[in-house]
C-alpha cells in the first residue's frame, strides 16, 4: 500500500445543513481518516445490514467475472473490493484505491484476516487523476464516493478512461429522491437518526457532512447525463430503497 508521507491536514468542521458549498478535498480526506476505526460498525447499524445487499447488487451490475481485473474506486474500508475479489476468483485481480490512508489501513487489515487471502492491491490515489493506463480494467465499482469528489464530471471521465471498451462501472450512492414523501423521509432520517446516532458516538462533526452532500448530489437522470457527457456509451440508473439511493451503471 502506498502512503503519502505528507502530514495529514487538521480536520475542519463540515458545512452546516443549509450550506451548499462543497467541502475541500483535504477536509473530506481528513474526515474519512478520523472515522475509519468505526466506519464499518456505524454503517452496519444505520443500514440494519442492508448495505451488504446493495453492495452485492453493485458488484453484480458491474459485470465482474472470474479472471477479470477490477477497480474499486473510493474503496474505503474495503467492502466492495472484498466482494469483487470473490467474484473474480480464481485468477482475477482487484485494485482498491482510496485517498484516505486510515481507511486503506483498515481495508488491508480486514483482507489479511481472510483465507485464502484475496487478490487485492491497496493503493492510495486521487480519483480525479488515476495512476493507471487507459483501458486497464474489465469492471469497476464506486461505493458512496462519487458525491464526495470535488469534480464529479472529472471523476467520471477518469473512471471511463481506465475501463476497457465495453466494460461497466457500477456507482452506488445516496441521492435526493424524486418523490416528495421519500425526500421528507430521507431528510428526517439524516437529521433525526443518523446525526444524533453519530453524536452519541462522539462523531457529530464527522457525520454531519452527509446531509448537505446528499442535497448537492444529482438525481438519477442527471447522473446518467453526466456519465454520457463523460464519454460513456450507455448509462442507466437503478433506484434502490424507495429512491433513497441508487446504482448508476455506465458502459464504456
Amino acid at each position: 500500500m502506498t502512503v503519502d508521507p505528507t502530514p495529514m491536514p487538521t480536520p475542519q468542521a463540515p458545512p452546516d445543513r443549509g450550506d451548499t458549498t462543497p467541502p475541500t478535498a483535504a477536509t473530506v480526506q481528513a474526515l474519512f481518516d478520523r472515522i475509519a476505526p468505526v466506519y464499518d460498525d456505524f454503517n452496519q447499524q444505520l443500514s440494519l445490514g442492508l448495505h451488504w445487499v446493495w453492495k452485492r447488487m453493485a458488484v453484480a451490475w458491474s459485470g465482474a467475472a472470474p479472471g477479470h481485473t477490477c477497480l474499486d474506486l473510493c474503496c474505503g474500508s474495503g467492502d466492495l473490493a472484498l466482494l469483487l475479489a470473490r467474484q473474480v476468483a480464481p485468477g482475477g485481480q482487484v485494485w482498491g484505491v482510496d485517498f484516505s490512508p486510515a481507511q486503506l489501513a483498515v481495508a488491508q487489515q480486514r483482507a489479511s484476516r481472510q483465507w485464502p487471502h484475496p487478490a487485492i492491491t491497496w493503493q492510495q490515489g486521487d480519483a480525479l487523476a488515476l495512476a493507471f493506463e487507459d483501458g486497464t480494467f474489465d469492471a469497476a465499482t464506486l461505493g458512496y464516493g462519487l458525491r464526495n469528489l470535488t469534480d464529479i464530471p472529472q471523476g467520471l471521465r477518469e473512471l471511463r478512461r481506465v475501463l476497457k471498451p465495453g466494460a461497466r462501472a457500477a456507482v452506488l450512492d445516496f441521492h435526493p429522491p424524486s418523490h416528495g414523501v421519500m425526500r421528507q423521509f430521507q431528510r428526517w432520517y439524516l437529521d433525526t437518526v443518523l446525526v444524533p446516532t453519530a453524536d452519541r458516538c462522539g462523531l457529530t462533526a464527522e457525520y454531519a457532512y452527509i446531509a448537505p452532500s446528499v442535497d448537492r448530489f444529482p438525481q438519477g437522470d442527471c447522473q446518467v447525463a453526466l456519465a454520457l457527457g463523460a464519454g460513456f456509451t450507455h448509462a442507466v440508473h437503478y433506484p434502490l430503497a424507495g429512491g433513497l439511493m441508487g446504482v448508476l451503471v455506465a458502459t464504456r
